[in-house]
């Protein structure tokens, strides 16, 4: 690694485990073997490893076909923009915003009636009223905290 920031070498083969390492502001070409594989946040942060200097840069996405309907949409979004924060957007809508309080990262979320994208403004309207709901009706708050946790409460001493 060292000899690759120095200059002394000039082609680094790695597993992304490096990533993180990966400083060298020359670089001007990635090569991402498998990227089917790969969540956006990883190839956005893969990506990024080049094109930080004066040089033109590149990154090639190579994968494996048949492509699945999700690896595809992730393909594409990192294809399209560069911009990290729709691509987190996007990676939102392709994943599901997950648990908030739970042990799974993706999938169908705890809100029941409300959709993070298409809803908003309900939701920060909610947001903006639960100091008044905590400050003049607590016990009414409690109870819709135990209804919406469904015995989850354990999780909160975290």
């Amino acid at each position: 690694m060292a000899d690759f920031a120095a200059g002394r070498i000039e082609l680094l083969v790695a597993t992304t485990v490096i990533e993180v390492g990966v400083d060298v502001p020359n670089a001007s070409l990635m090569i991402i073997e498998h990227a089917e594989r790969f969540g956006l946040s990883q190839l956005h942060q893969l990506r990024g490893r080049v094109g930080r200097g004066a040089d033109d840069s590149a990154c090639i996405l190579l994968y494996q076909k048949p492509l699945g309907e999700t690896a595809r949409a992730r393909l594409k979004i990192v294809y399209e923009t560069s911009d990290g924060f729709e691509i987190a957007r996007q990676d939102l809508l392709l994943r599901g915003p997950g648990e908030y309080l739970g042990v799974r990262q993706s999938g169908a979320p705890l809100l029941r009636f409300a959709d993070l994208e298409r809803d908003v403004d309900l939701l920060e309207a909610a947001r903006d009223l639960a100091p008044q709901l905590l400050r003049e009706q607590p016990e009414l708050a409690r109870r819709h905290l135990e209804r919406w946790l469904a015995g989850r409460s354990e999780l909160m001493k975290v």
